[in-house]
């Protein structure tokens, strides 16, 4: 099997860098399991934007605060300018942000934001970009999906990357070459017993680069989301967007009392919630809604309001439980900006890479921005290189 390129993953930096590699060449996309089980479409919040230019320095500080001023201000920089960008592209490609009457588009607020700069769809932004992104590639007659397929190992010769090996539903291994690879399998939290992440997403792109030194970096840098709904049994806990932190939900004591600031960035709040378990000696804290009116709860966070029913919980007359639990990953493979790791032909993009734009602790709502804005600059270069 042979190809022009191997994208390995089936979120939106993969699917995103299919598009943007556009018509003239093979595309092969490889997913672990079926092409909708990522963890971009779990994604509730929304995606980051630039308003203006008036915005771009308050943006920028807010993105280095969150991060502990660690972040790659280079490629922030990239991020921020070309935030409009994306936007406007995947408008195009029917992706359906909230507007208001005049057609405008709405903005939310989360959790360490200065102010309202985040494009959503209700609360399954996520969903909403996958389904969009795969239906805009099944127009495309050379860019083919492997389902139930695990990449192995890479293939490599002088130092350069040539294609995956990769085990197919029925257990055959097989090798598949390509002029180049896209790396884009996500993060690492499948690894971990609480984690908001699909339990497949264990950090097979970063294993496969440490056996051939491929510069890795950072993989101390876990982040933990501070509200995920409580249940007893391990395995995937289903997130409560910050954004209804950013709409008024708040979090309260065992005695029904506010114990502090939830729009602090993630690393703190959490911390904070840790604190309050450890001094209550309970297995979590609750958030409330009473200052969410009913209706914007059932259709702006429609899917957290029937998913908390599903679990015993009516959020418009209840607090919930909540514990913090691992979510994303800021490390992975070191990539320049434009997304090329340090072995020849081979790249990462999304979660699976470290471009550095987070720092030590990712802001909300940028890591979809980054995905796309990383994707199609890794997608230029391969172009390029090949003219």
């Amino acid at each position: 099997m042979k190809y022009d390129v191997i994208i390995v993953g089936c979120g939106v930096s993969g699917l995103y860098s299919a598009l943007k590699i556009g018509k003239n060449k093979s595309i092969l996309i490889v997913c672990k399991e079926d092409k909708k089980s990522c963890n971009s479409i779990l994604a509730q919040g929304g995606i980051c934007v630039l308003r203006d230019d008036t915005d771009y320095e308050d943006y920028f500080e807010d993105t280095m605060k969150a991060g502990h001023y660690e972040n790659k201000k280079e490629a922030l920089d990239i991020m921020i300018k070309n935030s409009r960008s994306v936007i406007n592209d995947l408008l195009s490609l029917g992706v359906r942000f909230e507007k208001d009457d005049k057609g405008n588009l709405k903005y939310t607020k989360e959790a360490a934001h200065s102010k309202s700069r985040i494009c959503f769809h209700r609360d399954i932004t996520g969903k909403e970009i996958v389904e969009t992104l795969l239906e805009n590639i099944s127009y495309y007659n050379n860019i083919n999906i492997m389902e139930y397929t695990t990449m192995l190992d890479i293939i490599v010769e002088d130092n350069i990357c040539k294609g995956i090996v990769a085990k197919t539903q029925e257990g055959k291994i097989i090798n598949i070459y390509s002029k180049d690879t896209i790396l884009a399998t996500g993060g690492i939290g499948g690894l971990y017993k609480h984690s908001t992440n699909f339990s497949s997403i264990t950090g097979d792109s970063i294993k496969i680069a440490k056996k051939h030194n491929i510069k890795l970096e950072n993989l101390d840098y876990v982040q933990i989301h501070p509200t995920s709904l409580y249940k007893k049994e391990p395995g995937r806990h289903f997130l409560i967007s910050e954004s209804t932190r950013g709409e008024g939900a708040i979090l309260i004591d065992k005695e029904g009392n506010r114990f502090v600031d939830e729009l602090l960035p993630r690393d703190k709040l959490s911390k904070a919630i840790r604190e309050k378990l450890k001094e209550e000696n309970s297995n979590y804290v609750r958030l409330s809604f009473k200052n969410i009116d009913k209706d914007i709860i059932k259709n702006r966070f429609e899917n957290i309001y029937n998913t908390c029913l599903k679990e015993g919980y009516d959020i418009t007359e209840e607090p919930i439980p909540v514990v913090p639990a691992q979510h994303y990953f800021m490390g992975g493979i070191s990539v320049d900006t434009y997304s090329k790791t340090s072995m020849d032909h081979l790249y990462a993009v999304g979660e699976t890479s470290c471009t550095g734009v987070h720092g030590k602790n990712r802001l909300a709502s940028n890591s979809l921005l980054e995905c796309f804005v990383f994707a199609k600059r890794a997608s230029e270069k391969i172009i390029n290189e090949s003219r």
